[in-house]
């Protein structure tokens, strides 16, 4: 795991420009690579690189990696197969000399097409091949963006990093996007593929891109995600859903032992990390599990956790947080290269403080939910969509009448949002989201935001969508939460400590059987993740089947009105925001007194505290 930059092309000020920028660039990507820093310069591109050592710890590891003069490959992630790969080049005649998947992915990038090598990797990637002979700039992201690879530029050149923050130290982005802003007011974070500072944007998932002077970038998606078929649930096929998931399961962990270092597993009481935590029983790895403690806190789940590990025979060791880490706001807007306003990072950055003494490498259960449809509302909008498909064409226009009478009787309330799903769609679950509405309620919004308005909030009510509900649900989930918070949550708190988290659950070939299965079977008898419980009933029993998700988080609310209180006093008293135009002159400290005086913030004051901060770090000497 590490960080990449590089710059390419002319930028109208010399090669010294190139030199001068991709060093400017490494600094903030030192926590993601604490081992070893690399700098090479072609006549017609700079590349950088970050490394923690995970494979092949000696210098033959370092980037960025060369082959000859012509080609330099900076890369971050890994390639879980790349021993297969290696066999496949060797067989083919061509050398090998280290032990690290970099070489690997450098002469399989000469060696085969683009979009062959793709088909064959099986990892977490986003890597930068230059070209020096054809002055080309190839990059590609892995199929669920795992890794972030965010670029600025055009046809005159081209600039990349693992990290924003990159771009901004070098000078080469330095105004922020309102539309971006207003993102982040909405959810807490950006989205797929948009970026905080004007003129960068997020190299999307699945995608790959390809530059050469004078053209503009040409991005191309070589991966997506299938469509869930609608054939008959049967209870035959829940059982061979069930075998298939157990067997890609035990193959996704078996690939991500790959290390040189030490691995841990982080085993919470939860069913995903539960059954991880099986699987490397079941192939024999003589590896620690870990459980965070946190005593007195309605979160803590070692005494569940330790049970599981003791029924599993696996060597377990409870650790505890250090006191605060990760707690500070500084520290935490640090870590990730976006305003992020997600408490559930905070927690997994204290999380990771804790691991980090033990392992470099740490296997999580993330992912299980997302897939195979493990959260509440992915339940309720599959009911959703069946009432739709039952109800008849002129039920939408009544029941948009009739709505106003059915929200005055309090007892209709909850069941009534099930009919608006029903019968208006993503745009109907897209307006209930109070996000972007508190601020304009209390008169928040400044200057710079006037008249801005979020894309998500004008999709139209539409009786049709009602009917798809839950497809139409995912591909906006996908979008925004599982690629812009879930995926960037894990890899900035993770990477903060220089630790690289892997998820069996986020393997390609797992999510590419699951996604083709009906809703229906996903949720068989309106069982929340299904599947995966039925392998847990099967695999540890009914008690660990049957635990409700518990996610550990930070109650964020309520220490902005406690713990926090002096830097949510200091935002009232003084901020960037309403100094830039981002909030109105004067609303903020309104705002301030009446959650101080109710002992707890809403989470959008959390949005604004951690956007002032982050204003706040990016201003340069």
């Amino acid at each position: 795991m590490c960080g990449i930059a590089g710059i390419v092309g002319d930028w109208g000020s010399g090669a010294g420009f190139r030199l001068a920028a991709a060093r400017a660039m490494l600094p903030p990507l030192a926590r993601r690579g604490p081992d070893a820093e690399g700098l090479h310069e072609f006549p017609g591109a700079v590349l950088g690189h970050r490394r923690l050592s995970i494979l092949d710890l000696s210098p033959a590891g370092n980037q960025p990696m060369l082959s000859g003069d012509r080609y330099g490959l900076v890369f971050n992630g890994c390639i879980y197969n790349f021993h297969a790969l290696r066999a496949e080049l060797v067989a083919a005649g061509i050398p090998i000399t280290s032990q690290c998947d970099t070489e690997v992915l450098l002469k399989g990038l000469i060696h085969w097409p683009l979009d062959v090598l793709l088909g064959k990797l099986r990892g977490m990637f986003a890597f930068a091949l230059w070209d020096q002979q054809t002055q080309t700039l190839t990059m590609a992201r892995d199929r669920l963006g795992v890794k972030p690879l965010y670029y600025c530029g055009g046809k005159q050149g081209i600039a990349f990093s693992s990290s924003p923050a990159s771009l901004h130290a070098a000078g080469l982005v330095d105004r922020l996007r309102p539309a971006a802003v207003l993102e982040f007011l909405e959810f807490g974070h950006t989205t797929a593929e948009s970026s905080i500072w004007d003129g960068s944007a997020k190299l999307p998932p699945g995608h790959s891109m390809r530059w050469s002077p004078g053209r503009e970038p040409v991005i191309e998606s070589y991966w997506q995600l299938p469509e869930a078929d609608d054939t008959p649930v049967t209870q035959a096929r829940f059982d061979a859903a069930v075998e298939e998931t157990e067997a890609l399961l035990l193959e996704a962990t078996k690939l991500r032992l790959i290390a040189d270092v030490k691995v841990g597993a982080l085993l919470s009481a939860g069913i995903d990390s539960s059954l991880l935590c099986w699987a490397l029983r079941e192939l024999g790895a003589d590896i620690g599990t870990f459980t965070v403690s946190t005593p007195g806190d309605p979160s803590d789940e070692s005494a569940d956790a330790a049970t599981t590990a003791r029924q599993l025979g696996l060597s377990h060791q409870i650790v505890s947080l250090p006191e605060q880490s990760g707690d500070t706001l500084d520290e935490f807007v640090q870590a990730f290269g976006e305003p992020f306003a997600i408490s559930s990072g905070m927690a997994m950055m204290r999380v990771s403080a804790a691991v980090r003494p033990h392992a470099t490498v740490l296997l999580t259960g993330d992912g299980g939910d997302d897939v195979f449809l493990g959260y509440p509302y992915h339940l309720n909008f599959w009911r959703a969509q069946q009432l739709g498909a039952a109800l008849p064409g002129f039920a939408a226009p009544l029941w948009r009448a009739a709505r106003p009478l059915a929200a005055a009787i309090p007892a209709l309330r909850r069941p009534m949002h099930l009919v608006d799903y029903a019968t208006g769609g993503l745009g109907a679950i897209t307006r209930v989201h109070d996000g972007l509405p508190f601020y304009e309620r209390a008169g928040l919004l400044g200057e710079q935001l006037r008249g801005l308005q979020l894309p998500d909030r004008l999709i139209p009510l539409d009786a049709a969508s009602g009917r798809r509900l839950l497809a139409d649900e995912l591909h906006h989930e996908w979008r925004v939460q599982f690629s812009g918070e879930f995926l960037p949550k894990v890899d900035g708190s993770t990477m903060f400590h220089s630790l690289e988290a892997r998820s069996p659950f986020l393997d390609s070939r797992l999510w590419e059987m699951a996604a083709r299965l009906p809703f229906g079977l996903r949720l068989h008898g309106g069982v929340l993740k299904a599947i995966l419980r039925e392998i847990a009933r099967r695999r540890l029993g009914p008690e660990v089947a049957n635990r409700r998700k518990q996610g550990f988080t930070i109650p964020v609310e309520k220490w902005l009105a406690t713990r926090w209180k002096d830097a949510l006093e200091q935002l009232a008293r003084k901020n960037r925001l309403e100094e830039d135009g981002w909030a109105r002159p004067g609303s903020i400290a309104p705002a301030v007194a009446a959650a101080l005086a109710a002992g707890k913030a809403p989470v959008q004051l959390w949005r604004l505290l951690i956007l002032d901060r982050w204003l706040t770090a990016q201003q340069r000497p």
